[in-house]
């Protein structure tokens, strides 16, 4: 067992939830800071809690900026970048243009699989401790294609994703129906993928905050990061609307709040908030037994108890949490056209829940130290992949606070590597 240390995490969403449920289990002393009331919000709470080892394509990809370009034009889109003078935008953009090329995801791809696959067992682990208190189903996702097209493309990405040992098949309509009788479709046939799993995030946020506090971790909320305190190499402490606050180890995991939190310490994290929707029926006209999205439509589907969750859209429009109805009216059309028992109509007057995900160039997260402070780290940019690689994040930063070699090669996450 290593030194036990007292660790400060700034930020109280998955990531950082993640970090301090692994670090207690080596033995530290947690402080969680949360900018945050109790009951705030988080970029997972109301997302589509998919657990999801075929998304191993980075978000900067080839074909990425053609479709984005194409699809900025209009505000209704699945992707939107809300046009403004912004010069960490246009740095942004350039470093993603960089980045979206088949040598990245030929290098990216294993590690955001192995990641995805040791994520996965780390759920199914945390699962059987919690008695299933958040509702892990581990039955697969379907990738469902509305057009031929879409279904060649998709049986492609099928052979990728067999190369690199994820399990995936191709499926007609007929075959569909058979897998999941409960739900008419309208669709040309999906891409099925067994390995993919689906959750509450709701109930596991707050499975996880309770366990925390049950094991003696401070979760200190409304308490905002202010200033930095520093000596020679180390972080001495940090400033709070609450106080100051000191400890041996210190992690920025505050989502896309995380580059405004990490400039005080001289850390540059490049960095745009993706920010999407999600809407859920209570009592949904029918209820798939399985997880899916909507290919053409980049909608994510999510049964979720007796509900059903519909989420999507990435809108790159700054540090703006209003909810643009017209991106939430792309989410509701697209479902009759795959769903076709479906009504815009069962969507009146349902909340609609909007979340900032953190969003990297290249589309890789930010894990690891910072090269000027022997005890300060990043854990933050995993955009829509937050929830689905918590538990693995907080593993890797438990052992990289306890000074141990990460157990996995996280060379490409380094947090320094567009400085």
């Amino acid at each position: 067992m290593s030194e036990s240390k007292h660790v400060l995490i700034v930020g109280g969403g998955v990531i950082g939830l993640c970090t301090a449920h692994y670090a207690l289990e080596r033995g530290h002393r947690v402080t969680l800071l949360e900018r945050g009331p109790a009951t705030h919000d988080s970029c997972s709470l109301g997302n589509a809690g998919m657990v999801v080892p075929s998304h191993f394509v980075p978000l900067a990809a080839p074909g990425a900026v053609a479709l984005g370009l194409k699809w900025m034009w209009n505000p209704a889109s699945p992707f939107y970048i809300k046009p403004r003078l912004d010069w960490d935008l246009l740095a942004w953009g350039w470093k993603f243009f960089r980045s979206a090329n088949a040598a990245h995801v030929a290098r990216s791809a294993p590690l955001i699989r192995d990641l995805s696959l040791a994520s996965r067992a780390l759920f199914a682990d945390l699962a059987a401790r919690h008695g299933d208190g958040f509702g892990f189903t581990p039955r697969g996702l379907l990738m469902f294609c509305k057009t031929p097209h879409a279904l060649e493309e998709e049986a492609r990405a099928a052979e990728q994703a067999r190369s690199l040992g994820i399990p995936a098949e191709v499926l007609s309509a007929e075959a569909v129906a058979k897998l999941d009788p409960g739900v008419r479709y309208d669709i040309a046939g999906a891409v099925y993928f067994p390995k993919d799993c689906h959750l509450d995030p709701g109930r596991f946020i707050g499975a996880m905050t309770r366990s925390l506090v049950e094991r003696g971790a401070d979760l200190r909320f409304d308490s905002e990061v202010t200033d930095w305190s520093t000596s020679g190499d180390r972080v001495t402490g940090v400033e709070t609307a609450s106080g100051r606050v000191t400890a041996d180890e210190y992690v920025v995991a505050g989502g896309s709040w995380s580059p405004g939190v990490a400039r005080g310490l001289a850390a540059r994290l490049p960095m745009q908030a993706g920010k999407g929707y999600s809407l859920t029926l209570k009592t949904p006209r029918q209820l798939p037994a399985l997880c899916s999205i909507f290919t053409e439509a980049r909608v994510a589907i999510t049964p979720i108890g007796g509900a059903l969750r519909f989420g999507g859209t990435m809108e790159i429009a700054g540090m703006d949490e209003s909810i643009n109805p017209v991106r939430v009216r792309g989410i509701i059309q697209a479902v009759p056209r795959y769903f076709p028992e479906f009504r815009p109509e069962d969507f009146e007057g349902v909340p609609v829940w909007r979340g900032l995900r953190p969003c990297s160039p290249d589309g890789l997260p930010y894990v690891g130290r910072l090269p000027r402070w022997r005890n300060a780290s990043v854990a933050t940019g995993h955009a829509m992949m937050g929830l689905s690689l918590g538990p693995i994040t907080g593993r890797l930063m438990s052992e990289i606070l306890s000074g141990d070699p990460p157990s996995m090669d996280l060379r490409l996450l380094d947090p320094s590597r567009f400085a």
